[in-house]
């Protein structure tokens, strides 16, 4: 067995732990690779590997906060995640760093006994559209204009499984998954909703004149159709971006593959404590 461990950049405490976990698997017989950065700032002789490289791993361990678990998430493929946290819950990391070392040896003796450890699906977004390769999102996918702000923005029309839901100027709009929805989606006024709830959500981004958000079925296909600017820009989950010249469509569906997720359930209401 191989597992991939990803520790937040910069982080000592994140790297620490990561050094815990692997000399447990090491000493337990279990092969162990750590991205590039981590293994920079181990104090051992480790050498470290692409985070894109670890989809032939068996399993890849997320330790730090949600943007580190999307990270991995984006390089692990469709190569089960467990996300460890670093005492403050979020969304994606359910293990406490308390509990890391003995959840990681849980989850790796479901491995060995059988090779079908128990594991949780997360939706993910695909995003379609002239000369785009932006990578399924897990938490969302923004079509923003150049700039936000009075008289800037874009013309957009959007249409769930081809009939028009909205149409009018707008700042952008995001398609999320519920995971999605307590970030980018939350701060722009959407619904937050329970990840065991299959759909997409649709939020208009300061549009005029302006639709409620809309959640709509998890078959669904949004087709953002773009104009009135010299150019838009797509992202996926805040960290991905490429630039459309309208007129142009962009559309986006449930991705084939879900984010597979190991170790135990997130505790969702104890998340949304934190948003307080």
């Amino acid at each position: 067995m191989n597992v991939g461990i990803v520790a937040q950049r910069e982080n000592p405490r994140a790297a620490a732990l990561a050094s815990d976990v692997r000399t447990h698997l090491e000493g337990s017989g279990v092969g162990t690779v750590v991205d590039e950065t981590t293994a920079e700032t181990l104090d051992a002789d480790v050498d470290g590997v692409a985070v894109a490289a670890m989809d032939d791993c068996d399993l890849v361990i997320s330790i730090g906060g949600d943007g580190t678990f999307l990270f991995a998430a984006r390089g692990a493929g469709t190569t089960p995640i467990l996300g460890v946290n670093l005492g403050e819950v979020g969304f994606l990391n359910a293990v406490s760093p308390e509990d890391a070392v003995e959840t990681v040896a849980d989850v790796v003796a479901e491995f060995r006994a059988d090779g079908a450890p128990t594991l949780r699906s997360m939706d993910r977004i695909r995003v379609r559209g002239d000369g785009l390769t932006i990578p399924p999102a897990i938490n969302e996918i923004a079509v923003l204009g150049p700039q936000r702000g009075h008289g800037q923005g874009v013309d957009l029309t959007v249409a769930v499984d081809g009939a028009t839901y909205t149409a009018g100027h707008a700042d952008g709009v995001l398609i999320a998954t519920p995971t999605g929805s307590t970030a980018y989606n939350l701060s722009e006024g959407g619904p937050v909703v329970h990840p065991d709830v299959g759909g997409l959500i649709v939020t208009e981004m300061a549009g005029d004149p302006g639709m409620p958000p809309l959640v709509v079925g998890a078959d669904s296909e949004v087709t953002v159709t773009v104009s009135g600017s010299d150019r838009a820009v797509v992202v996926g989950d805040g960290r991905t971006s490429e630039t459309v010249a309208p007129p142009a469509t962009v559309t986006l569906s449930p991705a084939d593959e879900p984010v597979r997720v190991a170790g135990p359930p997130l505790d969702f209401f104890a998340g949304l404590e934190k948003l307080d």
